[in-house]
C-alpha cells in the first residue's frame, strides 16, 4: 500500500491562526504515529474561488484541486474557529461541494477554536452533525481550544496537548487498520 496521506483543513482566513496550528499539530502527531504525510490547507488559499462557487462543477482549479486532495485523503483532521456558537460559514460552504459519499467511512477528527469555553459543545452540536451526515468515521475524541491553551498561536496548555496526543493515538489505529485491510487479500465468496 502507498504512504498514507492526511489532509488538515483549517476554516480559519487568518494568519497567525489557533485554529490552522491546531489542525496542523493535530495531523502532526498522528503522522509521527503513523508515518503518514501532511498537507494542511485553510481559508485563506482559496477564499476567492470558494466564496464564488455554488456548483463543484464549475469550481476554479484550485478549490477543485483542494476537493480532490479532501476527497483522496486517507484521513482527515478539521478544525473552525467558533463564531457565534457555530463553525464558519465558508468552512461549511466548502463541505457543501463535496459530494456526500465521498467521505463515507474516512478517519476525521473534529477540532475548533473559541474566544471561550461557552463555545466548547459546537464540536457535538456543529460539527460532530455535520460529518456524520457524510457517514464519516468520526473519532471520538474531539478537541475544543481556547485563547489561553495556546502561547504565540501555538498550542501549549497541558490538557489540550493530552488531547491532541489522544486524538492522534485514536486516528492512528484507524489508520493502521486501513493498512490491515488493504493488505488482507481480497477472497471470493462462492
Amino acid at each position: 500500500m502507498a504512504g498514507l496521506n492526511i489532509v488538515g483543513f483549517a476554516g480559519s482566513s487568518s494568519r497567525p491562526s489557533r485554529t490552522r496550528n491546531l489542525v496542523e499539530a493535530i495531523a502532526d502527531a498522528a503522522a509521527q504515529r503513523s508515518g503518514a504525510k501532511v498537507s494542511i490547507f485553510d481559508l485563506q488559499e482559496i477564499q476567492p474561488s470558494l466564496g464564488s462557487t455554488l456548483d463543484p462543477r464549475s469550481a476554479p482549479a484550485d478549490l477543485a484541486q483542494l476537493i480532490a486532495t479532501i476527497t483522496a485523503a486517507d484521513a482527515l483532521v478539521v478544525g473552525s474557529p467558533i463564531y457565534k456558537g457555530t463553525y464558519a460559514g465558508l468552512f461549511k460552504h466548502l463541505f457543501d461541494l463535496i459530494e456526500p459519499k465521498a467521505l463515507k467511512g474516512k478517519p476525521i477528527v473534529l477540532s475548533a477554536t473559541g474566544g471561550s469555553e461557552r463555545h466548547a459543545l459546537a464540536i457535538d452540536h456543529g460539527l460532530r452533525p455535520l460529518f456524520a451526515f457524510f457517514s464519516a468515521d468520526i473519532i471520538a475524541t474531539g478537541i475544543y481550544a481556547s485563547e489561553p491553551d495556546f502561547a504565540d498561536y501555538q498550542p501549549h496548555s497541558p490538557g489540550l496537548l493530552k488531547g491532541i496526543e489522544r486524538a492522534a493515538e485514536e486516528l492512528d489505529w484507524r489508520l493502521q487498520g486501513k493498512r490491515v485491510e488493504a493488505a488482507e487479500p481480497q477472497r471470493a465468496i462462492a
